[in-house]
């Protein structure tokens, strides 16, 4: 219980000065178009770090699934109602110029930002597990903070539970665009949180490359090729099947025009109006 306090305190912790980032960021660079590139780094550092701490709780600290989902749960919805428009998933930036929200300038860019992000969380959680707060950072840091491969699967299987849990998410997502957004936030949370229990004890669950390079590619146990084939174009193809199915597949089956929402042409158009 002291290990779940201290890391409940951490995470609390990253996302208030997180918070108070975004804030900040916004009153300096509301008029810049480099703001919405500044709430993505700041917001994809805070989904990192988090995740960092719920899979150290679950790998070195061993709280119980409920625990462990519930927390996933509250994170989510937090993570959804702090995020101020970012995307965080370089998939769903994909998805983003395929439906023309962004442009592909836009999105290379802000996926660099979210690799970026990632990368920094990676190496500034170490250091605050290094201080020792719990008896778990003390274990963690003795072992060299050390983890192994979450992939207990063959690759082909692995690839296809993050496929199944990208296209969940994206297909969720789809579904519940015109859902009140205080309602939303609690759908895709749970939504989530069934993919992770559903799909945690074989690949972790973690449907977004960014996120995976900064908690899963330090482990131990596969190559680079490996995670990337996993981790990378596992949740693009899933993502994709998503869009297809209810872009091209659907449309066509129902008899009806294939639709596609929000069309922004002009980049970041929709996330100024926020």
């Amino acid at each position: 219980m002291a290990d779940l306090g201290v890391s409940l305190f951490l995470m609390a912790g990253t996302v208030f000065l997180s918070e108070v980032t975004r804030r900040t960021a916004v009153k300096l660079f509301a008029k810049s178009d480099y703001c919405p590139y500044v709430l993505e780094i700041i917001s994809t550092f805070q989904l990192c770090a988090c995740t960092h701490e719920l899979k150290l709780l679950a790998e070195v600290g061993r709280v119980d699934l409920q625990v462990g989902l519930t927390l996933t749960y509250l994170i989510t919805v937090v993570h959804g109602l702090t995020f101020h428009g970012a995307i965080c998933n370089p998939s769903g930036t994909l998805e983003s110029v395929y439906r023309r929200r962004l442009t592909g300038r836009c999105a290379v860019v802000l996926i660099v930002c979210q690799f970026l992000a990632a990368m920094v969380a990676r190496c500034v959680v170490p250091y605050v597990w290094a201080l020792g707060l719990s008896d778990m950072h003390a274990r963690h840091k003795l072992f060299g903070f050390k983890c192994i491969s979450p992939i207990n699967a063959p690759l082909l299987k692995a690839t296809a539970v993050e496929l199944g849990c990208a296209f969940a998410v994206h297909s969720a997502a789809k579904r519940m665009q015109k859902v009140d957004d205080k309602y939303k936030i609690h759908l895709i949370a749970a939504v989530i949180t069934i993919v992770v229990y559903a799909g945690g004890s074989i690949t972790g669950a973690v449907f977004n490359p960014a996120l995976a390079f900064s908690t899963q590619f330090p482990c131990s146990g596969n190559t680079f090729t490996e995670y990337s084939l996993v981790y990378w174009l596992g949740p693009v193809l899933g993502m994709a099947g998503s869009v297809l199915l209810f872009d091209k597949i659907i449309p066509v089956v129902s008899g009806k025009s294939t639709y596609r929402d929000d069309l922004h042409p002009n980049g970041f158009q929709e996330k100024k109006k926020n």
